[in-house]
């Protein structure tokens, strides 16, 4: 009978545990992988925190109207990034991609005409694509087995993002709200929002820029708790359970190279349903046999006849000798 080349393939898998994974295009399970799949995810975190650090450098240098005009794309590239990082289906993302690409052009042209209520309802707009930006960075950092450089950059982004998002939202109530949002006739403008919130998220507190309306208060507080929050959980766990390409690489080795312990063919593990007790050998257990009841069949099968041992014999009278 001729097997299948199947059934030979399966019983090879078995044996070896890389052979299925390197036939469907994978890596056995000790098998580090390649200089690309390690770099490719950190350098694109890489990206988008070099990107939030220019749209920060640019909103806090001279060119501030410029880059009120062109900040809501910005956001929206950033939004891009971390979408093409996240776990997000590709559906989801392009979904979410459309929505936002519609939602950040009426935002530029409600901000272009220079209004209060279309500088507010982009600054609103702005917001909110960071706040999502902020959540699938999070989201996809602590569901990431081990914490790598691209955990660390991925953190360290939505941390500027946060920053970048309230300062949104002050301007945001600042300018639908009716009055001024700095106490003492500060200007508020790009530049001291930002200056602001950071020092809000960082709990500095330099006391030269305060909120005088209780939104912007109640917001500051929010903001405050939020940065000690990040700071104290994500990012301190993520610092102290970072480790470099080579030590993981030394762990995950040991961890291979100690054998497994072999057990014997009836050895049955934690929860399983089979018995530990041996079977009784063939004969050991049964009840012995007792002595023939008289008129019952012998080894041939037919009754012992009288004076035969096994049969007891007809019965005697007493004078018989």
């Amino acid at each position: 009978m001729r097997v299948p080349r199947a059934f030979w393939h399966v019983r090879n898998a078995e044996r070896e545990p890389g052979v299925a994974d390197r036939r469907a295009g994978g890596r056995p399970p000790g098998e580090p992988a390649g200089p690309r799949a390690a770099q490719e995810p950190a350098a694109r975190y890489g990206l988008l925190l070099l990107l939030l650090i220019l749209t920060y450098l640019l909103s806090a240098s001279g060119f501030s109207t410029l880059v009120a005009e062109v900040q809501t794309l910005l956001f929206f590239g950033v939004l891009l990034l971390a979408l093409r990082t996240g776990q997000a289906s590709r559906r989801t993302a392009v979904l979410i991609g459309i929505v936002a690409l519609l939602g950040s052009i009426v935002a530029v042209v409600a901000a272009s005409g220079h209004t209060r209520g279309g500088d507010g309802a982009a600054d609103i707009w702005k917001a909110l694509i960071l706040l999502l930006t902020a959540v699938l960075i999070v989201r996809r950092v602590l569901a990431r087995p081990t914490v790598t450089v691209q955990s660390i950059y991925g953190a360290l982004s939505a941390y500027l993002i946060l920053g970048l998002m309230y300062a949104a939202f002050y301007a945001a109530i600042e300018r639908l709200g009716g009055g001024p949002f700095f106490a003492h006739h500060q200007p508020a403008n790009t530049q001291t929002f930002q200056y602001f919130s950071f020092t809000t998220l960082t709990t500095l507190g330099y006391g030269d820029f305060t909120a005088v309306g209780n939104s912007g208060r109640a917001l500051a507080v929010v903001e405050a708790l939020t940065g000690q929050v990040f700071l104290a959980t994500l990012v301190a766990r993520l610092v102290a359970a970072f480790r470099s390409p080579t030590e993981r690489a030394r762990i995950e080795g040991a961890g291979e190279a100690r054998p497994a312990r072999r057990r014997p063919p009836g050895y049955a593990g934690h929860g399983s349903r089979m018995s530990y007790h041996r079977k009784p050998p063939a004969g050991r257990g049964r009840p012995a046999p007792g002595p023939p009841l008289p008129g019952s069949p012998g080894p041939s099968g037919r009754p012992d006849p009288p004076g035969r041992p096994g049969s007891p014999g007809p019965p005697r009278s007493a004078g018989d000798p």
